[in-house]
């Protein structure tokens, strides 16, 4: 027996690992590991760097990747390391440098399209109906503060959506996301395949360190076990600190004017209803806008760039409870999306002065 991923191919019981070509460009290849496990069991991706520069996924992709072998795994384990490799090389913040696009936006793709829409479609073709579940390893990009939380599919089938909310719930985070976005992001587009998905968020501002990574990849060994598919006691069941909430309403503050950002919270502050999170000053060191919670809030993301553009996230927020919408009797759907990650994870929460966010000009993040 055997597994081929392209033009890889791992034989039953062993370990490889190579490069992925792609068909469509000869100057990036995708690091790549297969591990067939000795007992029988689904197949599982992982993969990081599908925003090139979140570094805490890219990290703990490959350590995985690194310390798993056939006896650990009950299945197939495919672990791509790095997938933006394209941007990786150029240093660009969560795009590919070929055409300026965020990956994590373009899914299912485009075979016709630029860098990144073919990508997205070479993951479409050629990964995604080789799968069973999806794990995609995230982290805050250098601009991006954020609390560890991970997301859930929802726009999938039922039995889809209720496997990818037992994955988040094993994860060590506070809080979870359940999507209902189908397209854009790749776990998203997964889920509506029927493949249980989610998407961990640790780490932020560019940077990574050991601790976050080795929390991550405990994550990923939790979430494995309890799919089956992590099958020795080599890697016994880490002991959660937090069994993640679900925030039923996700919400974007956005920049209604360009300038300079002095926030006042941090990712995984509370504020109360009209208390100041932050402003944002003119180029000359006046105040333009305050920045105030319209209603309780838990941030869960915001930017912490000196650089602000217009019309861009500021702050995400989630709560429990009934949202400010819902009391100012505005009937319009409130998805429960992601933010940083998903679109890198901005594009699916709902911006305060209810524009679209798929129609958000800053479309950078997850």
């Amino acid at each position: 027996m055997s597994f081929t991923l392209c033009n890889l191919t791992v034989e039953d019981g062993k370990k490889i690992q190579g490069y992925l070509d792609l068909p469509f460009t000869d100057k990036d290849k995708l690091p790549c590991t297969l591990i067939y496990g000795k007992k029988p069991g689904p197949v599982v991706l992982i993969d990081g760097g599908i925003h090139n520069a979140e570094y805490v996924g890219i990290e703990a992709a490959t350590r995985l990747a690194n310390e798993f072998e056939p006896e650990d795994i009950s299945g197939i384990l495919i672990v791509i390391h790095l997938v933006n490799v394209n941007g990786f090389k150029a240093r660009t913040i969560s795009l590919c440098a070929d055409d300026g696009k965020n990956l994590n936006r373009v899914f299912p793709g485009d075979p016709e399209g630029t860098y990144a829409d073919k990508l997205a479609y070479f993951m479409e073709k050629e990964i995604f109906p080789k799968i069973d579940y999806y794990i995609d390893l995230h982290c805050g990009d250098w601009f991006e503060d954020l609390v560890p939380y991970i997301y859930a599919v929802g726009n999938a089938p039922e039995e889809t959506v209720r496997k990818s909310q037992e994955m988040a719930m094993a994860a060590d985070v506070p809080y979870y996301v359940q999507s209902e976005y189908g397209s854009g992001g790749a776990y998203n587009r997964a889920g509506t395949l029927g493949i249980p998905s989610v998407l961990l968020e640790r780490g932020s501002m560019g940077l990574w360190n050991d601790h976050e990574v080795k929390d991550s990849c405990r994550d990923v060994h939790n979430i494995l076990k309890k799919i089956g598919v992590l099958s020795t006691e080599k890697f016994g069941r880490i002991l959660q600190r937090s069994i993640p909430r679900k925030l039923h309403h996700v919400h974007y503050i956005n920049a209604h004017v360009e300038g300079c950002w002095f926030p006042e919270k941090r990712a995984g502050d509370v504020a109360q209803k009209g208390e100041r999170l932050g402003v944002i000053k003119d180029y000359l060191g006046h105040v333009v806008e305050e920045i105030r919670a319209p209603e309780d809030v838990i941030i869960i993301y915001q930017t912490v760039s000196y650089s602000l553009p217009k019309d861009t996230p500021l702050i995400t927020y989630g709560h429990y409870e009934d949202c400010i919408d819902q009391a100012d009797g505005h009937d319009h759907d409130h998805e429960s999306g992601h933010s940083h990650a998903e679109s890198h994870g901005h594009d699916h929460f709902h911006t305060h002065d209810h524009k679209n966010p798929e129609e958000m000009k800053y479309d950078h993040t997850h």
